[in-house]
């Protein structure tokens, strides 16, 4: 990298430490010789705090960028991470939906998708969102700011960062790609 060369600037809207810290990585993977720099916004997604859907997942990521975007419009990107679940037959299935936002480019990317245990289920349909039914039903305390539910089921294996750094980086093909976009 020059040495001249100030770091991109990415608002990453969530103060999330695991979004934070996935949201950078994936940029790193994308562009290594490029430098950036996290913005952590705390902005409204405008959907329910636990999206039930694939779509109120989407629209959530999707709010959280342009809210990211009228918070920091200055910066060189933004990014929205949103966690959400969908039921899929009579189990309930957890991902995650990334966009990114750049001029007038935006890529998307959903994350993987595991199934949840029943009893993490049935808190979720009761109105609890995931990472509280994680921690009632695992004896946790804040998961959701560090190996989330899928951390907890594969004993960090697979952690929600690396969950989601995975669909950042899958949302950043469009700008990986210009010509083709």
């Amino acid at each position: 990298m020059n040495k001249d060369q100030k770091p991109k600037r990415v608002v990453v809207s969530s103060k999330n430490p695991v979004k934070v810290k996935a949201a950078l990585g994936g940029f790193q993977q994308m562009f290594p010789d490029l430098a950036f720099e996290a913005i952590p916004v705390s902005v409204p997604s405008e959907v329910a705090d636990q999206p039930m859907t694939d779509e109120e997942t989407l629209e959530g990521a999707q709010n959280r960028v342009n809210n990211a975007f009228a918070a920091h419009p200055e910066a060189d990107y933004w990014i929205g991470i949103e966690g959400g679940v969908a039921p899929m037959g009579k189990e309930l299935a957890a991902f995650a939906w990334i966009v990114v936002r750049s001029g007038d480019k935006v890529g998307k990317a959903r994350s993987g998708a595991f199934f949840l245990p029943q009893a993490v289920t049935e808190l979720v349909e009761q109105g609890i969102e995931l990472g509280t039914a994680d921690d009632m039903v695992f004896s946790r305390s804040n998961s959701k700011q560090a190996g989330g539910a899928i951390g907890i089921l594969t004993q960090n294996v697979l952690d929600r960062q690396q969950l989601y750094e995975q669909a950042v980086v899958l949302a950043l093909v469009p700008f990986k790609n210009e010509e083709l976009y």
